[in-house]
């Protein structure tokens, strides 16, 4: 049992208190349960809510193999042995431009990049929109030439899609949706249960920069900031990852929720605990500002254009070095690594050699931030 760990399970005096920290943490690992009775917000954020509907209808409607594993894209074995991965994802940010990139980048970076978290080369999406009545013109074509310039970047091709429009007031400008194909190399294989205790957790950059770029573009909020999105196509720092770190165990890009979200499906999905160092959190200083003016932490904020990575420890330097060397991974850092205990639980351990939770949220305190 770690250090962590005992000073959790052994901080009360009376095996009392020791039976109520149990209880807590197997009431912690159940999925949560949906409850409500009409769709909220706080459904489509990523965080607690978002899980018990994708339990409660989704998974119950659709349950099937591929599904059950709830990743951002199904890994498919085709008859021929080859393997696959599929992915969709829609988008309805606002607004649709914003500092750093568009709604059309975005389309094209979520999926590129949910299709590599997989350890897909990706090569095919295809596009379906929903137009607003009334939307300029010139305001669609420019976002479908972001999409272009980012699929080009990418490497990737548009090569179907579909056009709907609704009535004016219905889908504030446009929504899009992306699916896409990447085929995945022999022999590579990224998931939860390739984690071991001692892992190494790395984050490929500074974290928060594209939900606070978004939150700060709609003007709601008294606040300037020179914050732009970090919106980008991760495929290719992928495979210098995967270079330097061939036995790399799991990778996954923190969007919704961020990284204190998707550390917590690690956690739940492995049974061990994800222990994060507070100090090398890498955070812009005007990121982090603004966070703590929010009253947010920066943990919960969305990304764009990152993704953590559980690598073996003996190989997190080599990973480190290489990432380094890309321009996407200038920023990369090594925050944290993989315990046995507090099970199915993610720490933080603080500048002052405490620790604490950090919990899923039940929604996000950013909405429609993509």
């Amino acid at each position: 049992m770690s250090d962590h760990a005992q000073q959790y399970r052994d901080s009360g005096p009376s095996f009392a208190e020791g039976e109520v920290i149990e209880r807590i943490e197997v009431f912690r690992k159940r999925r949560p349960r949906l409850r409500d009775n009409v769709i909220t917000l706080a459904h489509g954020a990523g965080g607690k809510a978002s899980a018990a509907l994708v339990d409660a209808v989704f998974l119950e409607a659709f349950r099937n193999p591929y599904l059950e594993s709830l990743g951002d894209g199904a890994v498919i074995t085709l008859p021929t042995g080859q393997r696959l991965a599929l992915s969709t994802d829609s988008f309805v940010v606002q607004p649709l431009r914003f500092p750093g990139g568009s709604i059309g980048e975005l389309a094209v970076h979520g999926t590129v990049n949910d299709l590599a978290m997989a350890g897909a080369l990706p090569s095919w999406l295809t596009a379906a929109f929903v137009l607003e009545e009334g939307l300029p013109v010139e305001v669609l074509q420019g976002i479908v030439a972001d999409m272009a310039a980012a699929a080009a970047a990418a490497g990737v091709q548009i090569v179907t899609g579909d056009t709907k429009v609704v009535p004016k007031g219905a889908a504030d400008g446009m929504f899009i949706t992306t699916a896409g194909v990447g085929l995945i190399p022999p022999g590579r294989e990224l998931t939860p249960k390739s984690v071991r205790p001692g892992d190494k957790v790395l984050v490929s950059g500074t974290i928060g920069d594209h939900g606070m770029a978004v939150m700060l573009a709609r003007g709601d909020l008294a606040i300037e900031a020179d914050i732009d999105s970090d919106t980008a196509a991760l495929s290719g720092l992928v495979e210098t990852l995967l270079s330097a770190a061939p036995d790399t165990r799991w990778l996954r890009d923190p969007t919704r929720g961020g990284v204190g979200t998707i550390c917590n499906e690690l956690a739940h999905d492995t049974n061990l605990a994800v222990a994060l160092d507070e100090q090398r959190l890498p955070v812009r200083t005007d990121v982090a500002g603004a966070c703590e003016m929010l009253g947010i932490d920066p943990l919960y904020v969305a990304n764009e254009g990152k993704f953590i990575a559980v690598v073996p420890p003996e190989q997190a330097h080599a990973a480190l070095d290489a990432l380094h060397q890309h321009p996407l991974g200038r920023d990369a850092a090594l925050i944290g690594d993989i315990t046995r205990e507090p099970s199915a639980t993610v720490v933080v351990r603080t500048g002052f050699g405490g620790t604490r939770i950090v919990d899923k949220l039940v929604g996000d305190p950013l909405p429609r931030i993509c």
